[in-house]
């Protein structure tokens, strides 16, 4: 039995800490802040019940191979609810799309906006089917330390199947002509981290789970998978230390000997970075133990940050539902404002999530919790005064959706951005999700799983493979507790030969 630290327990960190139990190995994870759920945290106040980060529960397939991988299934842990509709795209002028868990709903709203749209989508859907089965079966679980293990014939045909070259822009425009439609197409590659003109049309298959498989809730919230994969995680043997930051990786030779954290110094036979990637080696490792210089990350094209409002609202409020996305406006301004030229934008789209509508325990009766989210581009200067003056302007647009006043009803208010992410996670540019899925950042060109330097040290998490997402952070541990078994496994061997 090796004795395994895991720091961060965010998605990726708890997943790896699991695989790794599961594997015999004596797991410990180390968590800097009070509460464990890295950015899937949540908290309370004023009677109200807070997501931090993660809110959309698509690819309910990848929570339930997890959990099955333990003999375990996410019904034992929380208990899921389809929403219906999944969500609605709010484009102004009580201009309103909303998108239907029954596809036969869905392909007559399409009829409606565009003559043969129907037939257009049923087509679009196969094939994102098609690339949703070869990514999740074939790409998205492979380590990705060579392209060879993309060689295999089948897998390499289903790439090329799967539009790897073309756009996800390119792609939609050939079957959609409404930018209505094109926008709820688009919209799913949206926090991908480019725009859909950079994003390979792999990522279509994004459409699949959306439209096809349905938009889902856990009731309580979030961060009822984080408990559940806690309580699976202690189940297993898994130590918590929460309140641990760490503060230097020790080295002896090529490997990981100990941890150094305010509370002391601890030896561990292997080691899974689970926290902001850059922040481990610019912050913990020594200049000879990096896989990246600082030079690095700087040339990296990353997903965008957010400004985030959480909002208490003492009463209800018609016209919103559970996930609400205001593209009342320019699209292709913001984007460029968050990948091209990055800057604040000046006419935001953004997002509200109002779990209450969904769920009563997040909020008290006769009230809303709402959550507001306004993707931005990572790096830039983060001031209360930025953050306040978008907010006057996002409610008065929610108002006019809505057609009731909300600002004299909050209740309770917090904002979160670019700041709170380097404090809370490290986040190199304050990142909230991670590297962009571009082309020239996908599987081998993304940052590496495994240290080059250390033999018993492995990444996880958003900046590496597979990339951003909560489904991917949850792959994402499994390889890299998989790679670290393999490495102890071969380390036995090895002794056992001598």
């Amino acid at each position: 039995m090796a004795k395994i630290s895991v720091i961060g327990s965010g998605f990726s960190g708890l997943a790896a800490a699991c695989f790794a139990a599961r594997d015999g190995h004596e797991v410990s994870v180390y968590e800097k802040n009070a509460t464990i759920g890295g950015r899937a945290r949540s908290f309370s106040e004023a009677g109200f019940t807070f997501d931090m980060g993660p809110s959309w529960y698509w690819m309910p397939d990848v929570f339930e191979t997890f959990f099955q991988a333990f003999g375990k299934s996410a019904a034992d842990y929380y208990q899921l609810e389809q929403l219906d509709p999944g969500f609605q795209i709010v484009f102004g002028n009580q201009d309103i799309l909303p998108v239907p868990a029954k596809l036969e709903e869905l392909y007559q709203i399409f009829e409606s906006y565009e003559a043969g749209s129907s037939e257009a989508l049923r087509k679009f859907l196969k094939e994102a089917e098609f690339k949703y089965r070869v990514g999740m079966q074939d790409l998205v679980y492979k380590p990705a330390f060579s392209w060879m293990e993309f060689a295999n014939l089948d897998v390499a045909k289903g790439m090329l199947q799967s539009n790897l070259f073309s756009s996800v822009s390119s792609y939609v425009n050939g079957y959609f002509k409404d930018p209505r439609l094109k926008a709820l197409m688009e919209f799913p590659v949206l926090f991908l981290g480019a725009m859909a003109n950079k994003i390979p049309a792999l990522y279509t298959m994004m459409n699949y789970s959306a439209l096809v498989q349905g938009t889902w809730y856990p009731q309580g919230g979030m961060f009822k998978i984080i408990e559940g994969m806690q309580q699976l995680a202690s189940s297993l043997g898994v130590q918590f230390y929460p309140n641990t930051p760490i503060t230097r990786i020790e080295v002896n030779g090529s490997r990981v000997q100990a941890l150094h954290t305010a509370a002391g110094r601890v030896e561990t036979d292997g080691l899974i970075a689970s926290a902001d990637y850059n922040h481990v080696e610019q912050e913990l490792l020594e200049p000879a133990y990096r896989n990246y210089s600082s030079d690095y990350w700087k040339k990296k094209t990353f997903a965008p940050s957010c400004l985030i409002y959480y909002l208490g609202v003492n009463k209800k409020i018609g016209k919103l539902l559970h996930h609400n996305l205001f593209f009342d406006a320019d699209f292709e301004k913001h984007a460029e404002s968050i990948y091209q030229s990055p800057q604040w934008p000046g006419e935001p789209l953004f997002y509200v999530c109002c779990p209450s509508k969904t769920d009563h325990s997040v909020a008290p009766a006769g009230m809303e919790n709402i959550f507001i989210l306004v993707p931005i581009a990572t790096g830039l200067e983060d001031t209360e005064e930025k953050r306040e003056s978008y907010f006057a302007s996002i409610i008065r647009r929610i108002e006019a959706h809505t057609g009731e006043t909300i600002l004299n009803d909050i209740v309770y208010k917090k904002n979160y951005s670019l700041d709170n992410f380097v404090s809370d996670y490290h986040a190199f540019g304050g990142n909230a999700y991670g590297l962009a899925n571009t082309l020239s950042q996908t599987a081998v060109l993304k940052p590496s799983l495994r240290n080059k330097k250390l033999k018993n040290m492995f990444y996880t998490g958003q900046l590496t493979v597979p990339g951003p997402g909560v489904p991917p952070a949850l792959i994402s541990g499994q390889l890299a507790a998989k790679e670290l078994s393999k490495y102890f496994k071969k380390t036995r061997i090895n002794e056992a030969i001598v």
